[in-house]
């Protein structure tokens, strides 16, 4: 309930009671090379979830690969037994078998392109307060498609040489007696 203060000389001031109507998990899928992206927003962000959008990702969205490559931050939910929460254990091979997971290092989520995307996603389209889940789906959906659809590229500029500067703390050092 806003609540309005007014003193002579001053502009009027209105205050509003936050009021939150709950949370969305975001989930990015990204494939750069084809300036294509999915974006999915759901309740939770548990391990089920992540099971079922690995699937889905896996099994439907590029149904045709022989193999995938998961580029992920390290979440707990982010993990190859998520499946298991989800689906029978034949059907958990078979994701795993066309599955290639790769982990961005510890402080390096930024690494992964699909992070660049969740805040292209946040600046263009979930920037200020959305009244309902349905309501985010469907700007997250129209912005998706109007980013596939007018074929938007990833503009990544981090060179190798950039990464082992960047990096050199991450990664471990080796050394050889030859050296």
């Amino acid at each position: 309930m806003p609540t309005c203060n007014s003193h002579a000389g001053h502009p009027e001031r209105v205050d509003y009671e936050y009021e939150r109507n709950g949370t969305a998990s975001v989930f990015m899928f990204v494939a750069p090379f084809l300036n294509w992206r999915r974006v999915s927003v759901r309740e939770h962000r548990t391990k089920r979830d992540m099971a079922e959008e690995l699937e889905r990702l896996v099994m439907h969205d590029f149904k045709d690969a022989k193999k995938v490559t998961i580029i992920l931050d390290n979440l707990n939910t982010h993990t190859k037994g998520a499946l298991d929460t989800r689906f029978e254990p034949e059907y958990c091979r078979e994701i795993l078998r066309r599955c290639e997971f790769v982990f961005t290092p510890v402080h390096g989520s930024w690494l992964n392109i699909a992070e660049s995307e969740l805040s292209v996603l946040t600046r263009q389209c979930l920037c200020g307060r959305i009244g309902s889940m349905d309501e985010v789906r469907k700007q997250a959906a129209a912005w998706t498609a109007w980013r596939n659809d007018h074929a938007k590229n990833v503009h990544w500029q981090f060179t190798t040489d950039d990464a082992r500067i960047k990096l050199d703390s991450v990664y471990p050092k080796f050394h050889f007696d030859n050296e």
